[in-house]
């Protein structure tokens, strides 16, 4: 029986972990391709040798999403697997007509082709879309969790946009480490807040790799915690599943791949950022909660403010530099920086586009309802460079930062800051401390 010839359409995330997992030692399958989106510049290159196994002695080359067709046709592809996240059902279905229609099977693969099994117990801690609030959600439960005397491993979705063979198992538990492994700020943005809190996280490439290090880790290791990315589902089996639904975007939770995956998945839900958000959009949550997972504990939750240097944002001018996934492919019109903005009375909102310049100028014409927000980009040297330069030329008073690292750190800003922090707190009962005991008895941790 002849091979398959396999394209996988990704985002540099699910795809190379769909390809580890089902594809990389299957002698019925010849993957020939993968696809890329979403992420800037992220195509053009290979998923190596090193990583791709012994089937693949030249490695696997990676094109934009946009020559789909032209591929398939080429390349004579059999199947075509989707496989990246935060994506609109309509989205979805209009790839797979592009596929069908240049003559190919379009697949999706699931939990039970794809979740590792660690010898830890696993929570994971996944979302129904980007910026939901699940990475403070990570934090708060592994706060809980180290209270009760457990050493945590956080292992969070990955984002490999460099050197992939250098980046196949990467450890942090120290600031340096991000210099180390000269993440991008989307990755400072997911592991900073971890380290600085005093927590191991890894991530990478190769998942199975990266849970046999974390299992072993020196540090000691009792749990696993799984920090999704976007509104993937966890690469790991869970022993527990937190989904974090978001009120500002009520009906998300039921019209977006795979965020519905995970709404059906969940044993709790957090049903977070409360306090900001309309009566109507917590309802509306709290139905397609009802309609698709009754049984699943419900976990009313804030996202409070702290504000570094609020002072210095009443009555002025200001420019809001938000988390850039969230903006971007996350389609959020608002982030803490702005809830910040109008709290502490700035003046106004200044509109950054007439001042953006290179990647990020491109960032907007990509994503034109970004509004007045520019978007914390830095995938690459240059683009962090654009965005340092965006930042300076914009005619405000103060900077108010809203992505959850220290980016003064990394870029200079010729302006007063006001940098803000945001945290989950619970509302009532049920809440997660509660849940949590119950797991570790559970588990006689």
């Amino acid at each position: 029986m002849a091979k398959k010839n396999v394209i996988i359409i990704g985002a540099a995330g699910r795809d190379f972990h769909n390809f580890n997992t089902y594809y990389r030692d299957n002698e019925d399958y010849n993957v020939v391709a993968y696809t890329a989106a979403q992420i800037p510049d992220i195509d053009g290159r290979k998923y190596p040798a090193e990583l791709a196994g012994k089937l693949y002695p030249q490695g696997i080359p990676i094109f934009a999403e946009e020559d789909l067709p032209k591929l398939i046709k080429d390349l004579k592809v059999d199947d075509c697997v989707f496989s990246y996240s935060d994506v609109k059902y309509e989205r979805v279905m209009a790839i797979s007509a592009i596929v069908n229609a240049a003559g190919a099977n379009f697949h999706l693969l699931g939990p039970k082709d794809t979740m590792i099994k660690s010898t830890k117990p696993v929570i994971a801690v996944v979302a129904t879309r980007t910026g939901c609030g699940k990475s403070q959600t990570s934090r708060k439960v592994i706060e809980y969790l180290m209270a009760k005397g457990l050493k945590v491993i956080a292992i969070r979705h990955p984002m490999p946009y460099g050197d992939l063979v250098a980046q196949k198992v990467q450890r942090f538990a120290v600031v340096e480490d991000l210099k180390k492994h000269k993440c991008t700020i989307e990755e400072m943005e997911e592991y900073e807040p971890h380290v600085v809190r005093g927590n191991v996280i890894y991530a990478g490439v190769d998942y199975e790799a990266i849970v046999r290090a974390a299992e072993k880790d020196p540090a000691g290791c009792d749990v696993i915690l799984w920090d999704g990315g976007n509104n993937d589902f966890s690469f790991y089996k869970p022993d527990l599943t937190i989904t974090v639904a978001d009120p500002h975007r009520p009906g998300n939770e039921l019209s977006y791949y795979p965020g519905e995956v995970n709404m059906r998945l969940a044993d709790a839900i957090v049903i977070n950022k409360m306090d900001t958000a309309s009566p109507e959009g917590i309802q509306t949550v709290r139905e397609s909660i009802q309609k698709v997972n009754p049984d699943a504990l419900v976990i009313d939750g804030a996202s409070p403010l702290r504000v570094e240097n609020y002072e210095a944002i009443k009555g002025k001018r200001v420019l809001v530099v938000e988390d850039g996934p969230t903006l971007t492919h996350g389609e959020m019109k608002l982030g803490a920086g702005t809830v910040a903005a109008k709290k502490f009375g700035a003046a106004e909102i200044v509109d950054p586009r007439p001042f953006v310049v290179g990647k990020l100028a491109e960032t907007f014409k990509i994503y034109p309802n970004i509004g007045t927000l520019l978007p914390a980009m830095g995938y690459s040297d240059e683009q962090l460079k654009d965005l340092e330069t965006s930042i300076n030329n914009t005619d405000c008073d103060v900077v108010v930062i809203g992505t959850p690292i220290d980016l003064t750190r990394i870029v200079k800003i010729n302006k007063p800051t006001a940098r803000v922090f945001y945290d989950l707190q619970e509302i009532g009962k049920p809440d997660l401390d509660g849940i949590l005991t119950d797991f570790v008895k559970k588990h006689n941790l």
